[in-house]
């Protein structure tokens, strides 16, 4: 082990040192002790009018306390020196010089930190350098040296005439000492403090000792010897100006990658030719290089493309090198860098290749996340060139992120055409069957529904692929979850309405099928499909559904059995003459046993015992539309007869079992009335047969059509505005905002940049009065998940304000990243402050805090309240969509509701209908309406939509208006239900919607 090395100043600094000494005492003595300075019992030094530090006695003081005083300015605890009237307060450094000089090694730890920050928070150290120098500087404890290199460039190095300070003498020989020094990482740590240097006179008698740092055996020390040699080239050429040629040299000759990587960082910065010139060189091995090293060449290339566009060719196959590389960085950096340089197809392909390559095998679901993003990017801007990789994109759903899923399966989507729409369907089907095959294949319910989706918008897009879809969904439909089922059965019946050469085959499967069912939802699509279908067909497969009947009286028979343990049947006579007194019983009965019960009955009598009587209704709309259609047969009269007996004995128990004790809940009043509506219907059929024929059939299916067209419509027009150009033409003018006429904004891109600027100045909170000592103004910035606040601080009054600082709270979930620093500010001057505060959620958030700041006096602290500024949650609110399904899932699974009360003026409501305050509510609260255009279209004095929007949090956000205009002069009334998650979002829209009623009456 080496011995260790004494850190002692060479001669020649220890006599300058100590005559530089000798003139700074005897200029402190003659400015203490010169004319016009006297010593006064209790008083201290003054001069002119100065304030002393002594206590004063009217008696007079004994002369002990004046030299208690004396010694006291002496050592610099307090120095009061009166100029102008005006005071310079300098406390607390002979508590800083006694642990300099005494402490220990934690306590000279302690008070250089102290030191090191008061310094860059303005204050004046100056008189403790000399012992920084005299006392630390020596010490041999790495913590301590590391901190003293800290210190080094921070410390004043220059006096007040602008030359540099004799101490520096002593700084350079310690820096000195400390580049041969035989510790490695003293030498390393060292070397780097000499990147944050810009002196040259410090650097100059430094550059042969850090040139022979390049030839250290330690990589540390080579690798940190390249860096400190960049940053003074960069700073200071003259002083190293064959800085490229040597680290050329040393590039060639080196062999540890880091410190290769670090000379080509500085060849790119400082000397790009030279580096290129490397590059062609080394262009064969490229491939085999260190990822640290494969890195710099890649920053090398993406630096100097622009520049060196003869050499375009050598970097594109260097690209192409490292597209294989092993580490995951560089393949994801030389597919950036690759569509940069060219947009050729076969690089283009290749540089997706290589995203989908790290999709696939990266285990971060993270990376995968933003190596999709950029997959789409790509995408979208090379249209029709990705197409081929679609297969090669579906491997990533092997992942068991649903997010990572979600992101492929949309990207894919993109990717899908006419070309290879077959094999992107057979994929899906694939893997929708390993999800009902194999129930350890993903637990998740979501990833079913999610391929359903898939599958379901490439049948819509390209129609060949719909017959092999339909087929596939109703041979699985019985094994899907309930939201996977809807999902596939509203899209058979799309499907059916638009494809009538398929809905043979679909209603033939779906009769075959129907015992199947078993939700609700299922059964009330499969009956409007099958209400088109063959009459006799669907009607036996319907009685098998619903069971014996009447289905009263069934139950009662049923439930007395039970109760009595009987198992032989009565006759019908005695189950009526028993149900009444039995009715308590058998209710006893069906709630202890309803789970045996109800699995064991046909699905649509099991359905209405759950008091599901929306499918009831849609079921007796059913049975009215086959009687209808079977009474306008030819020769049909009889027969058509009995099925409409049949139908309202039906509908008639649906009425009664909801009546009953039988079910949980009773009917309700809308059930009720359609299903009244149906029996009255069949019973007025001979006399108004085609009024009722156009009523329950044709009207039904004119109004399911317009509703799948106007999804269709919906989705083109969306499609349409992400494919939209831009509506500059190429021959258009180019407007300049600056010369734009007063008051006017310029067209075309000046247009752009002048609402930019306006927005810009909308920002700007005021935070303080004109007429307070400090005014302040911030600029605020919403980005995705951060606030930034761009505070601008100015002095108004004639004394520096010391330790100025600004300090923020939050209200809700908002948090301070890091506070702000404290400044000193001069008279009439200003500071620029900046914060950042970070967003966890969607919520209105209130951001207030004060200035404080000292002076002029040694115990004036002042403090000044700033204005609120609030977080507007429209910051953070996107319009989204979601299927009529998801809506109501996401309504009954959200707990917090907030209900908003909505009336207005006459006045107001004189010019506006109800649709056109629909559009108002919208456009305050950013959300988009889910009801279709032709469900709001039309005369009416009501009006009821759906409202959605989603969060950059993914947060959903859910609202129902319902409001009423009786008449043309009458005013608007109504609410607004809004329905989220958490609470924090509920309140905020609520607000923003109170806010617009408010605005609106108003105006």
């Amino acid at each position: 082990m080496a011995a260790p090395v004494a850190l002692l100043p060479s001669p020649v600094p220890v006599l300058a040192l100590l005559a530089m000494l000798a003139l700074r005492l005897r200029e402190w003595i003659s400015h203490c002790f010169g004319s016009g300075i006297g010593i006064r019992k209790g008083i201290g030094i003054r001069k002119g009018i100065g304030i002393g530090v002594g206590a004063h006695d009217s008696g007079g003081s004994n002369s002990g306390q004046a030299k208690s005083s004396e010694r006291e300015e002496l050592h610099g605890e307090k120095l009061f020196v009166g100029r102008n009237d005006k005071c310079v307060i300098k406390e607390g450094q002979k508590t800083l010089r006694r642990n300099l000089e005494r402490g220990t090694d934690e306590i000279k730890t302690e008070a250089l930190q102290q030191v090191i920050t008061g310094t860059l928070q303005g204050e004046n150290y100056e008189q403790l350098l000399m012992h920084v120098i005299r006392f630390v500087m020596p010490t041999r404890n790495k913590s301590l040296k590391k901190l003293l290199l800290f210190y080094w460039e921070v410390c004043p190095k220059y006096a007040a005439d602008g030359t540099l300070k004799q101490e520096t003498i002593l700084i350079c020989n310690a820096l000195m000492n400390d580049l041969q020094h035989p510790n490695e990482y003293i030498r390393g740590a060292t070397l780097r403090s000499l990147t944050k240097m810009r002196d040259a006179e410090i650097l100059e008698p430094l550059i042969g000792t850090t040139r022979d740092c390049l030839e250290h055996r330690h990589a540390y020390v080579r690798k940190n010897a390249v860096v400190a040699i960049s940053s003074i080239y960069r700073t200071q050429p003259h002083l190293i100006p064959d800085a490229p040629e040597l680290i050329q040299a040393f590039l060639n000759s080196e062999a540890d990658m880091t410190c290769r990587r670090n000379a080509l960082n500085m060849l790119t910065l400082s000397a790009p030719a030279v580096a290129v010139q490397w590059l062609q060189e080394n262009a064969q091995l490229a491939g085999s290089f260190d990822e640290l090293l494969q890195l710099a060449v890649i920053d090398l290339i993406r630096r100097a493309a622009p520049s060196f566009g003869a050499q375009k060719g050598l970097f594109v196959r260097c690209i192409f090198d490292m597209l294989s590389a092993p580490a995951s960085s560089v393949k994801y950096e030389a597919a950036t860098t690759l569509v940069s340089l060219t947009a050729n197809p076969a690089a283009i392909k290749a540089a997706a290749a290589c995203y989908i390559t790290l999709a696939s095998k990266e285990s971060d679901n993270n990376i995968k996340i933003i190596v999709l993003e950029r997959l789409d990017q790509l995408r979208a801007r090379h249209e029709g060139i990705l197409d081929d990789l679609v297969m090669d994109l579906l491997r990533v759903l092997a992942a068991p992120d649903l997010e990572v899923r979600r992101k492929a399966l949309a990207t894919v989507m993109k990717l899908t055409s006419r070309r290879n729409v077959n094999d992107v369907v057979s994929m899906l089907k694939k893997e929708l069957k390993k999800t009902v095959d194999n129930s350890d294949y993903d637990k998740s319910s979501e990833y079913r529904l999610l391929l359903i989706q898939t599958i379901h918008a490439c049948a819509g897009q390209f129609p060949e692929v719909a017959a092999e879809v339909v087929d596939l969904f109703l041979s699985s439909i019985s094994e899907f979850g309930t939201s996977s089922a809807t999902d596939a059965i509203i899209f058979v019946r799309e499907v059916a309405e638009k494809f009538p050469a398929l809905r043979p085959s679909i209603i033939a499967h779906l009769v075959g099928s129907f015992l199947e069912f078993k939700t609700g939802r299922i059964i009330r699509g499969a009956l409007w499909i099958s209400s088109v279908a063959e009459i006799r067909d669907v009607w036996t497969k319907l009685r098998e559904a619903i069971g014996e009947l009447p289905l009263l009286a069934a139950e009662q028979r049923e439930a007395l059995e039970a109760a009595s343990g009987s198992s032989a049947p009565g006759d019908e006579s005695s189950s009526h003459t028993n149900a009444a007194a039995s009715t308590k019983s058998s209710s006893l009965t069906v709630q202890a046993s309803a789970v045996v019960q109800l699995d064991s009955k046909p699905p649509l009598r099991a359905v209405l015992l759950h008091s599901d009587f929306f499918t009831g209704t849609v079921l007796a709309s059913t049975l009215a539309k086959l009687v209808l259609r079977f009474s306008a047969l030819p020769e049909q009269q009889r027969p058509a007869q009995r099925l409409r007996a049949e139908a309202v004995l039906i509908m008639a128990g649906i009425i009664r079992i909801g009546q009953s004790a039988f079910v949980a809940t009773p009917i309700d009043e809308d059930s009720y009335d359609r299903v009244l509506a149906c029996i009255r219907a069949l019973e007025h059929m001979d006399e108004d047969s085609e009024v009722l024929i156009d009523a329950f059939i044709g009207d039904t299916q004119s109004a399911f059509a317009r509703l799948v067209k106007g999804e269709a419509t919906r989705a083109a027009e969306e499609a349409k505005k992400t494919t939209r150009e831009r509506a500059v033409q190429v021959d258009d003018a180019i407007g300049f905002r600056l010369l734009a006429k007063k008051g006017t904004l310029a067209t075309g891109g000046g247009d752009t940049a002048g609402r930019a600027a306006v927005s810009k100045l909308d920002s700007v909170v005021q935070l303080t009065g004109f007429s307070d000592a400090v005014y302040a103004e911030a600029y605020v910035e919403v980005n995705q998940y951060d606030i930034l606040l761009d505070i601008m601080v100015v002095n108004q009054t004639g004394n520096m304000l010391r330790n100025l600082a600004v300090e923020f709270s939050t209200l809700g979930d908002l948090k301070l990243v890091e506070k702000p620093t404290s400044y000193n500010v001069a008279a009439y001057s200003f500071s620029s402050v900046k914060a950042s505060i970070k967003v966890s959620s969607t919520e209105t958030g209130v951001i207030f805090g004060t200035i404080v700041y000292d002076g002029p006096g040694t115990s004036d602290n002042h403090c000044i309240v700033l204005n609120d500024i609030h977080v507007d949650i429209m910051e953070y609110i996107r319009p989204a969509r979601c299927d009529e399904s998801q809506f109501h899932a996401m309504w009954t699974e959200f707990e917090w509701e907030n209900k908003v009360n909505m009336a207005t003026t006459r006045e107001a409501a004189e010019n506006l209908d109800l649709r056109a305050y629909l559009k108002h509510i919208m456009k305050a609260t950013n959300m988009a309406c889910l009801t279709p255009d032709n469900a709001l279209a039309g005369d009416c004095g009501f009006l009821s939509a759906n409202l959605y929007a989603r969060s950059i949090f993914g947060e959903d956000a859910l609202a129902n208006i319902s409001i009423e205009k009786p008449t043309e002069d009458s005013p608007i009334t109504g609410h607004i239900r809004i329905r989220a998650k958490t609470q924090g979002i509920a309140l905020s829209l609520g607000d923003k919607i109170s806010a617009a009623k408010v605005s609106l009456s108003t105006e």
